[in-house]
Parts: structure tokens; sequence; C-alpha cells
């Protein structure tokens, strides 16, 4: 089954003249495990972004489950199509608050959130039970990724667009996130990933498919 699908779309750069993104189309299938690589500047946080709907396009079309995203349903498309920036910005007070945050949104009034389903998530990246605890502004970078990353794994969204997600780990930390990247997919085949990553023996294990973007562009 088809998720979600970019049709044929470009994003101009602000000159312009040139284009950030070129007549870019895929598919994401339920299931896919597509994992992107390219250079830096070529397009593919642009790309992640477009498709999570939080930057315009001005040519083309986003269609999920067969349909154009309309105004009126952007948070709910939102909630199941996640982006993760390689750098996400927490201002929350502590690790728990930050998990908490997103339950206190309308889109998810209807669930509440499950502290030890969060623990578990937490200790399998090797994260004491007293990480909940932690200051937000005392994490590191790597932390910070591992707290958005279980944030948005909490959510169980449909498809999960990941940018270069273990770019501030430690290798077996990076080990860890795939692993339970890997077994999050497991749980479900109506899921769906793309992974952003420059490293091409980590594109070797996380991804089924590979792509490849170049110049706002989509290589075969």
């Amino acid at each position: 089954m088809m998720l979600l699908q970019a049709e044929h779309i470009g994003r101009h750069h602000p000159d312009g003249q040139d284009w950030l993104l070129d007549d870019v189309s895929i598919g994401i299938e339920a299931g896919s495990r597509i994992v992107m690589t390219g250079p830096s500047g070529g397009g593919k946080t642009l790309l992640l972004r477009a498709l999570a709907y939080l930057d315009p396009i001005d040519q083309g079309m986003v269609r999920y489950h067969g349909k154009g995203v309309r105004h009126e349903v952007v948070p709910r498309y939102r909630s199941e199509v996640i982006y993760l920036h390689q750098r996400a910005a927490l201002i929350e007070d502590t690790v728990e608050v930050a998990l908490r945050k997103p339950y206190g949104l309308k889109v998810h009034r209807h669930r509440s959130f499950d502290r030890d389903r969060a623990l578990r998530l937490l200790v399998s990246l090797g994260r004491e039970d007293n990480f909940l605890d932690k200051k937000v502004a005392e994490l590191s970078g790597g932390e910070i990724q591992i707290t958005a990353l279980v944030r948005a794994l909490q959510l169980d969204p449909q498809v999960l667009l990941l940018d270069e997600p273990t770019a501030a780990l430690d290798g077996p930390t990076a080990a860890a996130v795939e692993r339970m990247v890997s077994a999050w997919l497991d749980e479900d085949d109506q899921r769906a990933m793309i992974w952003v990553s420059h490293n091409e023996t980590q594109a070797g294990r996380v991804g089924r498919t590979a792509i490849r973007m170049e110049a706002g562009r989509l290589c075969k």
C-alpha cells in the first residue's frame, strides 16, 4: 500500500532563478525502509521537510494515502508523518516534560504519556532510569538526539523521516538506535521510514532501498 507520494515537487531558491528541489518524485509504501545519501547541501533535508509539510513547495504535490493534504488536516498529518531534525530543539525543563509535551496538543488529546514505555526505550539506548529527571539544558548533543527520537517513536507515526538521527552519537549508541528503530518498524508492517545518513556502512544496515540526492534531484 502506498502511504506517501511526492509528485514532481519543486522549490525555488530565494533568488527565484535556481531550484533547491527540482522535479522530485518518490513513493513510500507501507513497510518501506529507505535510506537516502548524498552530499551536504544536496536537498535531503529540504525533501524531508517538504514531505512533512514543514516547508512550502512551488510546484507538484504531496499525497498521503492517495489524497492531497488539505490545510485543515495538516496537524493530524504531522502527527502521522513525523520529521526528526538532526539537531532537535528542546525547550522544556526536563527530559520527562519534553516527552510529555506532545500529549498536550489537541491532536493527541485521546492519548496519554506511557512513562514505562519511555523508560524502556531510553534504557535500550543505555540511559539510566533517572535520565527522565535530567535537565534539558544539561543534555549533550547526543542526548538531545536520543530524547527527540524517543519522543517521536512513542507517538507511533505511520511514516518516520529521520535526518541523520545518530550524527552526534558514539558507535554503540548509534547501533542501539538502529536496532530500536528496526524493532519499532517490525512491530507494525504498515509503518515506513526514510533515514538520511552520510555513513555508507550504516546505510547498508538500516535501509532496504537506497536513494541518492544531488543538487536537488534524485539520482538514478
